[in-house]
């Protein structure tokens, strides 16, 4: 087995990133990675999304883009593991290099582009993966040179529905271009009610309406917030994700690739996300469950993000610096945070914080 808090962590992070990312990848898929054994905290076990999580550290949508290691993720102690973003036709993503490294500002930056195996293939590595030992969703997008980006989800939705516990539309990746324009009022009704209409067909053919979600941008402006609240309100829908990569550069990061164009993510995106997390909490009064995600690499960095108005929360970013046994730190740093506040559940603490922002 390998230990990637020590050595295996330091030989990927002397591979270019997106080998690094590979290699972890068949890692995983050879199981040589050692499982979690160490039992979760009770404290922090609670239902969201009509869902039993037993913790609320999740992994974000970008690491396994196709499917590849559901399993295995579950097993390094994960509350959920969310894969993708998949799209309905196979496609290649934009022209590498696309990832690059900010080390020295614990960030990433990406323009990936939605590589992507197609939705047929991931579905069948989904189906072969059950049952599953865990919360497992599916991030979904369109093409990009789709015609129909709202067919492309619905083709997505009906398709990885009967698989996964819950669905997210991701329509703020700053990749893809246009995406962000779905965030916009009246595309975001058309989205989300084509998504609920075709739900309601397969709730009654395979008895159950799984969660959906929406990944939102962390550069909206007064305007789109107000917009994304309202309509996530008159729709019913289940919960948001705040937030994904942000366009915009801090003055404060040092590292060379801080100009490359793409989405960053990590440290420096930290207090932007959060911020918007717990304005959303406050628009929506927390009636639809958040999931807080950008920047978290501490027990801290999570129990700040459910104060503010999360109730699940994920990463992805810190994992490449610190590898999987910050899971597990996470955990145990958040469950005694929660008891030395003196909160009997984790559900409790979501909110604490929202007007603070």
């Amino acid at each position: 087995m390998i230990d990637f808090s020590t050595i295996g962590g330091n030989i990927l992070r002397r591979l270019p990133p997106e080998v690094a990312h590979l290699a972890a990848l068949k890692i995983l898929r050879l199981k040589l990675m050692t499982p979690q054994s160490q039992p979760d905290p009770p404290i922090l076990a609670q239902r969201c999304l009509g869902l039993d999580f037993k913790n609320p550290i999740g992994l974000a949508a970008g690491f396994d883009k196709n499917a590849e290691t559901v399993q295995p993720l579950l097993q390094q102690g994960f509350g959920a593991v969310e894969v993708g973003t998949v799209t309905p036709l196979p496609q290649a993503g934009n022209a590498k290099p696309r990832v690059f490294r900010l080390a020295q500002d614990g960030a990433i930056v990406n323009r990936l582009g939605f590589n992507s195996i197609g939705v047929e293939v991931f579905a069948k590595r989904l189906a072969h993966a059950q049952p599953y030992r865990g919360i497992v969703g599916a991030n979904i997008g369109p093409n990009r040179d789709s015609d129909d980006p709202l067919e492309d989800y619905r083709v997505c939705f009906s398709r990885l529905a009967p698989l996964v516990d819950y669905l997210v539309v991701n329509i703020s990746s700053p990749n893809t271009p246009g995406l962000r324009a779905l965030q916009d009022r009246d595309n975001l009704n058309r989205l989300i009610s084509t998504l609920q209409n075709r739900r309601a067909g397969l709730s009654s053919t395979h008895g159950r309406s799984i969660p959906l979600l929406i990944k939102i941008a962390p550069d909206l402006d007064e305007r789109s917030r107000s917009h994304i609240a309202s309509v996530a309100l008159a729709q019913n829908l289940d919960g948001l994700l705040v937030s994904n990569t942000t366009t915009m550069r801090p003055s404060h990061l040092t590292s060379r690739a801080q100009n490359e164009p793409g989405g960053l993510s990590g440290r420096p995106l930290f207090s932007r996300s959060t911020s918007l997390l717990a304005d959303m909490y406050r628009r929506l009064q927390g009636s639809i469950p958040l999931i807080g995600i950008g920047g978290i690499s501490s027990g801290d960095d999570a129990y700040m993000k459910i104060r503010a108005g999360a109730s699940l929360v994920q990463l992805y970013t810190a994992l490449t610096y610190k590898g999987p046994g910050l899971i597990s730190q996470i955990k145990t740093e958040l469950a005694a945070r929660i008891v030395t506040d003196g909160f009997d559940n984790i559900s409790s603490v979501v909110g604490v914080d929202a007007t603070k922002y």
